[in-house]
């Protein structure tokens, strides 16, 4: 197949609608630039807030784990308060004390034999 000849016209009337759209492509460029300039800044405005709100999430997380973890140990410490008061209170009466001191320390009357049972010791 042959080439057809094209020969292009070189008048004002073309040379006008060249520059025209050659304008209009440099204005199109400049449009996108400043759009794509738009959008980044746009990114970076987002992009701090969202840091901050994403380490505060994190900062959230960890501290209701540490609370889920000392209300266990604040539970513990409940229990284990409430046995030293009823140990105290239960020191108050005489032959529970000499139980207790037969029972803990194997201490005894004169004639006496003790045998340490695990189950029956005090707590």
């Amino acid at each position: 197949m042959a080439k057809p000849n094209i020969v292009q016209i070189n008048n004002h009337y073309i040379n006008d609608e060249n520059l025209r759209k050659r304008y209009e492509e440099e204005e199109t460029r400049k449009r996108h630039r400043f759009m794509g300039w738009m959008l980044i800044g746009m990114m970076l405005l987002f992009i701090l807030p969202t840091y901050n709100l994403v380490s505060t999430y994190m900062k959230l997380q960890e501290r209701q784990v540490e609370i889920r973890r000392l209300e266990k140990k604040y539970q513990s410490l409940i229990l284990e308060t409430d046995a030293e008061k009823l140990l105290a209170k239960r020191l108050k009466d005489k032959a529970y004390v000499e139980k207790y001191a037969r029972a803990k320390y194997y201490y005894s009357k004169t004639g006496e034999t003790i045998y340490a049972i695990p189950e029956l010791l005090p707590k």
